[in-house]
């Protein structure tokens, strides 16, 4: 399914991977609709792709956490372009404190735009991908097969998500629907500088080494490569890849190895 005059959904579209992926599927002739919570920033991005790519893009304000923002964006696309062919849920949030410090308050409100976010999403977005036979696309993460220290919150949505996808994609199997894991590695984005700290405020600064991680633009053309051809799960990284085999063979070795990795980060939560 090549994704010219295609109608596509990408929430979290303001920045990072959605941002690059609005750009990714407008230069291969997709409409775009863009959703997030900087309605401002989104209708410049909207104007500057319809500017450079002659496609159409509409700008919606939506909060994913909240269900009837959700609802409002579907309506809206169906009301402005009639269909929806591709939905890709990835607005997301992270975190960083060790569960014991955090308040409980920081994981649901990770659960909500992670999880809940992609649930209310594909909930009301189905009944009209069923009609085209489209896409439904959620940009997880390698969280989402191995817990990460001082990502409790973060994890737990990422296998979450991994999960209602995985059932909604066995559902769909006679449908015509598919479904699509896409799970990057560390990607270049402002998701560190916005992780919630243990009280639930930002934490500002990246604690990782920014310059060493995959870009935001290769991760979206991996991730519309991966609509087109209409892949099932797509595991980005080398390490990304080494994580999954060994959690699968060898995973109390691995659970050292994360600890390792995460006790080197700038001012480390583990010693």
């Amino acid at each position: 399914m090549k994704l010219n005059n295609k109608i596509v959904i990408i929430t979290g579209a303001s920045s990072g991977i959605g941002k690059s992926l609005a750009i990714e599927c407008a230069k291969r002739g997709a409409n775009v609709v863009l959703a997030a919570r900087q309605y401002v920033t989104l209708c410049e991005i909207a104007q500057d792709l319809e500017k450079q790519y002659n496609i159409k893009a509409l700008a919606v304000q939506c909060d994913v956490a909240i269900e009837q923002d959700c609802e409002h964006l579907v309506r809206q696309t169906v009301t402005t372009f009639g269909k929806i062919d591709v939905l890709i849920n990835n607005a997301g949030i992270s975190m960083r404190a060790l569960f014991q410090d955090a308040d409980v308050e920081v994981l649901k409100t990770v659960m909500d735009v992670n999880f809940w976010g992609t649930v209310y999403c594909t909930k009301y977005a189905l009944p009209e991908i069923l009609k085209t036979q489209g896409s439904v696309v959620g940009v997880s993460s390698i969280a989402g097969y191995k817990g990460l220290p001082g990502r409790t919150g973060y994890s737990a949505s990422k296998f979450a998500m991994n999960g209602f996808l995985d059932s909604i994609r066995v559902e769909n199997l006679k449908t015509g629907v598919h479904v699509l894991t896409a799970c990057p590695g560390f990607t270049t984005s402002n998701i560190r500088n916005t992780a919630l700290a243990k009280d639930g405020s930002q934490q500002g600064e990246s604690s990782m080494d920014e310059n060493k991680m995959m870009p935001s633009e290769e991760v979206a053309r991996i991730i519309a490569d991966g609509i087109e051809n209409r892949s099932r799960t797509l595991i980005m990284t080398g390490q990304g890849k080494l994580t999954v085999l060994l959690s699968k063979f060898v995973p109390s070795f691995l659970d050292k190895m994360a600890y390792k990795v995460f006790s080197k980060e700038k001012n480390p939560l583990l010693r």
